[in-house]
């Protein structure tokens, strides 16, 4: 009887030992997360609230004893915005700048900062079935850059690192140091080994003798490019903002075009794997420093530009249609009546047409009525391949309602849905 009893107690011991492995694993891959209020997580509330670019995407971070991972909290949240779920990595020296309970609030996860009999690493990006979508290490120092270089992994962040690379996971490094250590030949020469095996490097950014962390959106941006490849090798000019025309040595031409609609397209475009350069004129949105661009102010500096446009060209940019016959070398008197001769300007889409293998124009008019009048008639008459047109009285800071009359559709939402519908339509012409 006795050695019944042992082996029933046996028999449970091995039982509960299942149990108890089986919710620490949920419990970490959050399945269970752990919430003793029974309430959910203050990261579940803000999960794709800014869209879902990472919708259905496991990032995984990893922190390293940069002072730039002070920024780590913002940027988990950021990923989250987007749709993300990310689990967190840090080394010891990480912990020291940066409490783990900050990123497990940030996360809503546990953070890893040992690794156990879990096989953490393995569990989260080996050749396992639901394996992470991307390792991010963010910030990462000269140290661990160069023990990635040379295979070497003995902290959390480092041994993620190598399970990454020989798993085929996508690995993005964002480096952060002082500018004398970015400089130096051997860790120059560690980043280009990696490079050459497809890791990706984001910033730094240049400041103050410092290789500082580069912004939050800009990791996001090409974290997300990196992952999403809809537009992969197009080539892609997007014209925005509004031209001036000058009328004496002081006073121009314009109209109320902000250029917000034209860098939220190149913003997406990018995002989807494109090679976009952004030329803006006179815009009131802030131009991404980490898109390739160029500047213009008159519609006659961006005619002299036009033999550089790429084989796709999207012109939402409000081009000025008339200018005046002549204008003065000095300023005028504003003490007398002034009758200015207007002479219209030359249609730029016009002149350019021949130049790329699609062209998508912008028509704005009164009406609803004129928007799809006027925007059949242009795609008829072959003036572009895609035409967005709409109405002046529903354009709003940060929504619109434009026509697409290629597929006779009336397409309503924010300018980030907008570009998206338009960006689809590319795709399907290329």
């Amino acid at each position: 009887m006795e050695d019944v009893q042992i082996a029933k107690e046996e028999v449970l011991l091995k039982l509960w030992r299942g149990i108890k492995h089986d919710f620490v694993r949920l419990t970490k891959n959050n399945i269970f997360p752990p919430n003793h209020s029974g309430n959910m997580h203050p990261s579940k509330h803000i999960k794709g609230s800014k869209g879902d670019d990472l919708k259905g995407k496991h990032i995984v971070l990893g922190v390293t004893g940069s002072i730039g991972a002070v920024e780590c909290i913002k940027l988990i949240r950021e990923l989250i915005r987007e749709g993300a779920e990310v689990s967190c990595i840090m080394t010891e020296w990480a912990q020291k700048i940066v409490h783990p309970y900050s990123l497990e609030f940030a996360s809503g996860k546990s953070v890893i900062t040992e690794l156990t009999g879990q096989v953490e690493h393995v569990d989260l990006c080996g050749e396992v079935p639901d394996k992470a979508d991307l390792y991010l290490i963010a910030p990462a120092t000269a140290n661990t850059i160069s023990k990635i270089a040379c295979g070497i992994d003995d902290t959390p962040v480092t041994t993620f690192a190598t399970t990454s690379i020989g798993s085929g996971i996508p690995v993005v490094i964002v480096p952060a140091m002082h500018k004398s250590m970015y400089q130096h030949p051997i860790v120059i020469q560690n980043m280009n080994k990696l490079k050459e095996i497809g890791i990706e490097f984001i910033g730094p950014n240049m400041d103050e003798g410092t290789a500082k962390v580069a912004g939050r959106a800009q990791i996001v941006d090409q974290v997300i490019r990196k992952l999403d490849h809809s537009l992969n090798g197009k080539k892609i000019t997007i014209i925005t903002g509004r031209t001036q025309e000058p009328i004496d040595s002081m006073r121009v031409l314009s109209n109320r075009a902000t250029g917000k609609s034209g860098i939220i397209m190149a913003e997406r475009a990018y995002r989807k794997g494109a090679d976009v350069e952004l030329w803006y004129a006179n815009v009131q949105a802030k131009v991404p420093d980490w898109i390739p661009s160029k500047e213009f102010d008159s519609l006659n500096d961006l005619i002299e530009m036009k033999d550089e446009v790429s084989d796709i060209v999207i012109v939402p940019a409000a081009l000025s249609d008339f200018g005046t016959k002549e204008v003065s070398k000095d300023k005028i008197s504003s003490d007398e009546e002034l009758i200015m001769e207007l002479k219209p300007l030359p249609k730029f889409i016009d002149l350019i047409k021949e130049k790329t293998d699609l062209l998508v124009a912008y028509k704005a008019t009164d009406t609803k009525e004129m928007a799809e009048k006027e925007g059949k008639l242009m795609l008829e008459n072959g003036r572009a391949d895609i035409v967005v047109a709409n109405s002046l009285s529903d354009v709003k800071e940060d929504e619109n309602i434009v026509y697409l009359p290629s597929i006779d559709s009336w397409i309503e939402g924010d300018k980030r849905y907008i570009a998206d519908k338009i960006l689809e339509l590319v795709e399907k012409h290329t």
